[in-house]
């Protein structure tokens, strides 16, 4: 028996923000940000407050509403959601469950694109430009994620680089951007190991779903899905891998100015491939476990490089 499609509800809508990825990723990005500024710097605390809201709130709409929404209707029309057996993976699951129907979806993405489009051109009459600038590249990241003719999540390696990390970039580096006159070394470490760190989890984030990649139309060619066409199953942790040695080589460039830092990155970073070289590729409760850990690794290590400067 189909069960009846719901109306709108909370609950619902709670399941599409999948508030877990947003604190993690782009809340994670902001306090490694906001604890330098607060512990080092002499700043307007209404003014860093007020700045962290717009942040926080843009965070929420951008990663939690947006994105999620567009990404749920893109992956339910090829059918990769359809077959993933993730448990945190596989999208939101309201289109699955019930809880909301495509057309909610739409209709959400519709009016949550008019308007923040609409925010960033107030933002830009009233003079606040960089909140503009950083509205206009979330949006961008989640389109160019989901929507054709972009769709950049179903290409290896472009999703990546052309949609996510310009946003984490840009969400990271913000704080700074705005309370400062310009943006110091620290800032830029602490921005780029943020982002890096973002775009391995992601890439964890995609090894259950990858036997649903390739059976999505088009197919879903993840970098995950691209490493085992061609390295076979144990391909699939390669690109979590590759983003964590480029993690390593940040790494090097913190401990010329902050040993501290480094000390700390450097302790995560060890314990984060070991434990993704262990994990079981196939056993899809194990996987999940492993990317509960990395989540709240990349909590620790935002925390680790807001408070060691």
């Amino acid at each position: 028996m189909i069960p009846v499609q719901s109306a709108f509800s909370l609950k619902g809508f709670a399941m599409l923000l999948r508030l877990v990825a947003v604190v993690f990723s782009s809340v994670a990005t902001i306090l490694s940000m906001l604890l330098p500024l607060i512990f080092y710097y002499q700043v307007s605390w209404l003014t860093l407050l007020g700045t962290t809201s717009v942040l926080l709130v843009g965070a929420i709409l951008i990663h939690g509403v947006l994105t999620h929404v567009l990404n749920d209707i893109a992956d339910h029309q090829s059918g990769t959601d359809q077959y993933s057996p993730g448990i945190l993976s596989g999208g939101s699951r309201v289109i699955q469950t019930n809880a909301m129907t495509v057309t909610m979806l739409k209709q959400l993405g519709t009016l949550m694109s008019v308007f923040l489009i609409f925010m960033a051109f107030l933002f830009t009459v009233f003079g606040y430009l960089e909140f503009a600038i950083l509205t206009l590249v979330g949006i961008w990241g989640a389109v160019s994620y989901s929507l054709k003719p972009f769709q950049f999540a179903y290409i290896p390696f472009i999703g990546e680089w052309f949609s996510l990390f310009p946003t984490m970039l840009a969400i990271a580096i913000a704080l700074p951007w705005i309370m400062l006159e310009s943006i110091p070394a620290w800032a830029w470490q602490n921005a780029l190991v943020n982002a890096v760190w973002c775009m391995a989890w992601v890439m964890f984030h995609h090894i259950p779903d990858r036997h649903a990649d390739q059976k999505a139309k088009p197919m879903k060619r993840t970098s995950v899905v691209w490493a085992v066409e061609r390295m076979g199953t144990k391909g699939a942790k390669f690109p979590v891998l590759l983003y964590f040695m480029i993690v390593g080589l940040l790494f090097i460039w913190i401990a010329c100015t902050r040993p501290v830092a480094a000390i700390g990155v450097g302790i995560i970073l060890v314990y984060a491939i070991w434990i993704v070289l262990r994990v079981n590729g196939e056993n899809v409760e194990e996987l999940t476990a492993v990317e509960k850990r990395l989540l709240c690794l990349a909590l620790a290590i935002a925390i680790w490089l807001g408070i060691f400067l």
